[in-house]
């Protein structure tokens, strides 16, 4: 029921109580102040954007998407009115209409700190992917004293099983607010971003079954400025927790913070789980065989020059085809996931297998060109190539 009209009061004044019985819970209530606002002031664009997120808050997409088309048709350009209709999209499971939108906010708004995260995490929730994580990651950058910017990185992260990045990312927001650690049993709309991104995170740790870290002392040796162990870390960040796409520092970062589960640790033991031990293993295994099979295969067909080089040729540009889709074949088969989100998982944390890997896949794609123009320096080059990916392997390990 929509609260009565009263003429000395202003849109903003409606909005504003609408705003303080939501954050008692009252919803029903703050829809009324909003409507008796829209009626003294129709088509009011931060009144519709209101009416939306108190939709969402209740748990209404379909009317918080109404309200949110309103308010985006009334005032294109807004920043808030993209944001509660790609959230309301999201709800609706519009999935491809919230990640236009998403984009579309991290588009127009590069260096606003708030369009940044919350694009991301959006982006995130309608079509995760590396384009998420870069966005998650780019509002750090822009705003990286603020700890939402770090909560929605943690999020992206979950959301792509990258669960160490995600923890370290965690504690560093509880580092600089401890109370995001409750924000998902917060009510009202104030804080309405940061209710919907917490819960998130509840939720995917609790879909992870994240085993639980312990108390252990901080490593010894030098202490940077900012109070952790040296490590490279770019600047302007408070904290050493590595961008996905830097390896891990060799000693984890110490954290005074509030782990997964609420309990003090100094920092996260190991990774929080072991698929990325599963990808490493796979990695390793696939370069391995994709760099001995070329190898075995360059010298075949280097033998085989002395009895016909046009047989020597046609063999090498079919094996190198074979050991290339084979070993592809072998390692999806392997691997618990897309192909890809293990590159991006071992990436950011074992760059040197990850550039083994690469190294290995292109070794046999230098059989083909020797078939193509001939001569030894092709096949050379391949040798060369395995040789160096197995070097990686074996070092690294």
């Amino acid at each position: 029921m929509a609260a009565p009209l009263d003429p000395e009061i202003t849109p903003e004044e409606y909005r504003q109580r609408a705003l303080l019985l939501a954050d008692l819970g009252r919803y029903d209530e703050a829809a009324g102040e909003i409507a008796a606002g829209l009626t003294a002031a129709p088509g009011e664009p931060s009144l519709l954007a209101t009416l939306a997120r108190i939709h969402l808050a209740a748990e209404q997409p379909t009317e918080a998407l109404a309200a949110a088309d309103r308010a985006v048709a009334a005032a294109p350009e807004t920043l808030t009115g993209l944001v509660v209709q790609a959230m309301a999209m999201v709800d609706c499971r519009r999935y491809v209409d919230a990640a236009r939108v998403s984009a579309e906010i991290l588009r127009r708004w590069p260096a606003d700190a708030y369009a940044q995260r919350t694009g991301a995490a959006l982006l995130s929730e309608s079509r995760n992917g590396q384009e998420a994580l870069n966005a998650a990651w780019n509002g750090v950058r822009v705003a990286p004293a603020e700890a939402e910017a770090h909560l929605v990185l943690a999020v992206v992260a979950a959301r792509l099983r990258l669960f160490d990045l995600a923890q370290r990312a965690y504690a560093e927001a509880l580092d600089l607010e401890p109370a995001i650690g409750d924000a998902q049993s917060d009510v009202g709309i104030v804080r309405f971003e940061r209710r919907r991104w917490a819960k998130a995170l509840e939720d995917l740790a609790d879909e992870a079954t994240l085993p639980l870290p312990i108390d252990d002392p901080a490593p010894d040796g030098p202490v940077a400025g900012n109070g952790t162990a040296d490590a490279p870390y770019p600047s302007p960040f408070p904290r050493r927790y590595p961008a996905p796409d830097r390896p891990d520092p060799e000693e984890p970062p110490a954290h005074t913070s509030l782990s997964w589960t609420g309990e003090p640790v100094s920092r996260p033991r190991g990774p929080v789980l072991d698929s990325s031990r599963d990808d490493d293993a796979t990695l390793r295994r696939g370069t391995q065989i994709a760099a001995n099979a070329t190898l075995i295969a360059a010298v075949v067909a280097a033998a085989m020059t002395l009895a016909s080089d046009g047989i020597s040729r046609m063999w090498a540009g079919l094996i190198g085809f074979l050991i290339l889709g084979g070993v592809l074949i072998w390692v999806n088969g392997k691997l618990p996931g897309p192909l890809g989100l293990a590159l991006a998982r071992v990436r950011a944390g074992n760059r040197g297998l990850a550039a083994a890997f690469y190294l290995s896949l292109g070794a046999p794609l230098l059989l083909p060109v020797y078939a193509l123009v001939g001569g030894v320096i092709p096949l050379v080059a391949g040798m060369v190539l395995a040789a160096v990916a197995n070097m990686m392997v074996l070092i690294r390990r």
